[in-house]
């Protein structure tokens, strides 16, 4: 089997972080946090999806489990914004370096200021993209915080 290697594992590679990786079929036209559940062995809770928005004049990343809504006004209380907003899945590509269904918290293009659904850091394990469609990275969620200097708050609805 041909070595797997993307920006995020590159990292954790350098950063001698223990990982390991989960590949998954994926259907370009539905993607959904669904494709992913059903096929790595991991719980929906932890399975945590990566999303990028704006908020004031600059990006900010949320991490949550893959099947939560965001809650956009408590993030923008949370994070001293006076609102936020989704970015233009068009524009995901320029501004992370990664697609959609494939956007990692780790390896971006810049580090942006991330944030964390609150209950990660009660998991043993959990999953976030690997940096490419089809491939999950499992880790310890406090290495996971760590590595992208994050910040837990609560930020789903209810």
């Amino acid at each position: 089997m041909k070595k797997i290697k993307t920006n995020v594992l590159r990292f954790l590679d350098k950063q001698k972080i223990p990982y390991e990786i989960r590949e998954y079929q994926y259907d370009e036209q539905h993607l959904s946090g669904k494709d992913v559940i059903d096929q790595v062995d991991l719980e929906a809770w932890q399975i945590y999806k990566t999303l990028v928005l704006k908020g004031n004049d600059d990006y900010l990343v949320c991490c949550i489990p893959v099947l939560a809504e965001i809650d956009l006004k408590r993030l923008a209380k949370a994070t001293h914004h006076k609102s936020v907003e989704m970015i233009l899945q068009k524009d995901l590509l320029m501004i992370t370096g990664y697609m959609r269904g494939g956007c990692s918290p780790i390896g971006m293009k810049k580090l942006f200021p991330t944030y964390f659904e609150e209950d990660i850091l009660q998991l043993d394990k959990v999953a976030v993209s690997a940096g490419k469609r089809g491939l999950q990275v499992i880790l310890k969620p406090q290495d996971l915080v760590n590595c992208v200097n994050g910040k837990i708050i609560h930020v789903i609805k209810e």
